[in-house]
Protein backbone atom coordinates (compact mmCIF):
# COMPACT_ATOMS: atom_id res chain seq x y z
CA UNK A 1 0.00 0.00 0.00
CA UNK A 2 1.37 3.46 -1.17
CA UNK A 3 2.13 5.79 1.68
CA UNK A 4 2.37 9.85 2.15
CA UNK A 5 3.08 12.38 4.11
CA UNK A 6 0.80 15.07 5.67
CA UNK A 7 2.43 18.04 5.30
CA UNK A 8 0.49 19.79 8.19
CA UNK A 9 1.18 16.65 10.70
CA UNK A 10 3.84 14.63 9.40
CA UNK A 11 1.69 11.27 9.77
CA UNK A 12 1.61 8.77 7.25
CA UNK A 13 -1.17 8.27 5.44
CA UNK A 14 -2.40 5.83 2.33
CA UNK A 15 -1.89 7.88 -0.99
CA UNK A 16 -5.65 7.34 -2.04
CA UNK A 17 -7.00 9.62 0.87
CA UNK A 18 -8.01 13.20 -0.20
CA UNK A 19 -7.55 14.54 3.66
CA UNK A 20 -5.25 13.48 6.38
CA UNK A 21 -7.68 11.45 9.11
CA UNK A 22 -5.43 12.88 11.64
CA UNK A 23 -5.39 16.34 11.12
CA UNK A 24 -8.34 17.01 8.23
CA UNK A 25 -5.55 18.56 6.00
CA UNK A 26 -6.93 18.24 2.45
CA UNK A 27 -4.10 17.04 -0.10
CA UNK A 28 -4.36 19.44 -3.32
CA UNK A 29 -5.14 17.99 -6.40
CA UNK A 30 -2.59 18.00 -9.34
CA UNK A 31 -4.42 20.47 -12.12
CA UNK A 32 -4.50 18.64 -15.45
CA UNK A 33 -3.04 21.63 -17.42
CA UNK A 34 -0.16 21.78 -15.41
CA UNK A 35 -0.19 17.89 -16.45
CA UNK A 36 -0.10 18.08 -19.78
CA UNK A 37 2.03 21.01 -19.83
CA UNK A 38 4.72 18.58 -18.19
CA UNK A 39 4.22 16.21 -20.62
CA UNK A 40 4.59 18.33 -23.87
CA UNK A 41 7.80 20.04 -21.99
CA UNK A 42 9.26 16.40 -21.70
CA UNK A 43 8.69 15.26 -25.09
CA UNK A 44 10.29 18.45 -26.43
CA UNK A 45 13.41 18.51 -24.27
CA UNK A 46 13.65 14.36 -25.34
CA UNK A 47 13.30 15.28 -29.00
CA UNK A 48 16.01 18.55 -29.15
CA UNK A 49 18.51 15.80 -27.36
CA UNK A 50 17.94 13.14 -30.04
CA UNK A 51 18.28 15.70 -32.57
Amino acid sequence: MKKMECPSCAMNVDAKNKACPICGYEFPKPNPEWVWLAIILIVIFLLCTIV
